[in-house]
């Protein structure tokens, strides 16, 4: 049996061209509308491109195209003469290109012939930019994989931490500037991102802290009961507030809620050339975008980790009194016995680092934004979880030293 291509049959042996409505037979001549005519000689096929290749003809084109595909296995080479083409244009490079790789993946050898040199560059660019590569053939085990995967990420995290620590550096810089040219600090920038940031935070932090005060009240309580020490929950729930909890949730909230929204703000300044143009202008992006977001925060996350603490305070107490059966004179009373100042400084005194961090972080996720919404909510992402995970960190690192120096 003959080789056949996608043409409807119609022509026949006699070698007579088909007419408009004909396309190929299973063997001899065919020709199709004019555009596009084509030769079965066996193994080879040859197909012949005329005048206008261009996005005027599109459906006629398409239609061509598609019946001209080769449907069997048995052709080995596909010859694109193109000679008699008179134009084209980025649709008509892209149908070649479609017919040469329809040829190429039922296995035959696809070449374009007589292309003319003021078309070359049209075709080749359209031929380069839809190639897909190929990917390497090789054994790729799972171990190889797993280390590939392990590189990948602690290049990022490398990449990460120069960006965080250069920005820590510009902060640092500019900060002294404003210190020695206090009219340079914009003064209201920050006040209103006290307001964003703190005033605003107010309730839901007072929401989230009192019951997470409440839970380890309650769950103390449940367990302490057993051994009849019900009063030692008024100790766990003073020294966990103060030391961990009351910070550490207030930071998680913070980051999640104005760290996000720092980036995201900054990505959006970002993508749409804001940040640029203030560079075009002579101004600094950093003293005027970043800085005073960054003081807001190391102002606002230490009043907001003390309002928290007190409404966590406030839930223990009130669920010591109502299920454990502890009075609240009886709570204030050994609260003031069991915790002393230290509790309460060593919690105050993480909070304007773990915010200076949420800052940074959320700052150089947001100037990281590229031209696209895909990427603002990557890094808003991003932002997030590193945020989140450096406050872990350096709370970690702050137990230690507060433990080493006995406090």
């Amino acid at each position: 049996m003959s080789p056949k291509c996608g043409f409807p049959q119609g022509a026949r042996r006699s070698g007579r061209r088909a007419g408009p409505s004909e396309a190929w037979g299973t063997e001899g001549v065919v020709s199709t509308e004019a555009l596009l005519t084509g030769k079965l000689d066996g193994e080879r096929l040859e197909l012949s491109a005329r005048g206008h290749w261009t996005a005027d003809n599109a459906a006629l084109l398409e239609r061509l195209v598609m019946a001209a595909t080769p449907a069997s296995e048995a052709i080995r080479n596909v010859d694109i003469q193109m000679g008699a083409v008179e134009r084209i244009d980025t649709y008509g490079a892209w149908l070649i290109e479609r017919l040469r790789r329809a040829a190429g993946e039922r296995g035959a050898q696809a070449r374009i012939v007589g292309l003319p040199e003021r078309f070359r560059t049209l075709v080749e660019t359209v031929h380069q930019t839809t190639e897909t590569p190929r990917r390497a053939r090789g054994s790729r085990n799972i171990v190889s994989f797993a280390l590939s995967t392990v590189g990948r990420n602690m290049a990022e995290v490398s990449r990460s931490m120069k960006l965080i620590v250069g920005m820590l550096g510009a902060v640092t810089v500019s900060g002294l500037r404003a210190m020695l040219r206090p009219a340079t600090f914009r003064l209201i920038s920050m006040v209103n991102q006290i307001d964003l940031v703190g005033w605003r935070a107010v309730p839901i932090i007072l929401l989230i802290t009192f019951l997470i005060g409440a839970i380890l009240a309650q769950q103390g309580i449940f367990h302490f009961r057993k051994f009849g020490a019900e009063i030692y929950v008024v100790d766990m729930v003073g020294i966990l507030v103060l030391r961990e909890v009351g910070v550490l949730i207030v930071c998680v909230m913070v980051a999640g809620r104005s760290g996000s929204a720092y980036t995201a703000e900054l990505g959006s300044m970002k993508m749409r050339e804001e940040v640029d143009a203030l560079q075009t202008m002579g101004l600094d992006p950093i003293s005027i975008l970043v800085l005073p977001r960054i003081v807001a925060l190391i102002i606002a996350v230490p009043m907001l980790t003390f309002i928290g603490s007190m409404a966590a305070l406030y839930g223990g107490g009130l669920v010591a009194w109502l299920y454990g059966g502890i009075p609240p004179e009886v709570f204030l009373q050994r609260l003031r016995e069991a915790i002393s100042t230290d509790h309460f400084l060593v919690g105050m005194l993480k909070a304007p680092f773990m915010a200076m961090i949420i800052g940074i972080v959320a700052c150089v996720e947001g100037l990281q934004v590229k031209g696209s919404a895909e990427s603002l909510g990557l890094q808003t992402t991003a932002s997030v979880v590193k945020s989140i995970f450096l406050v872990i960190v350096l709370d970690g690192i702050f137990a230690i030293f507060f433990a080493a120096v006995d406090l």
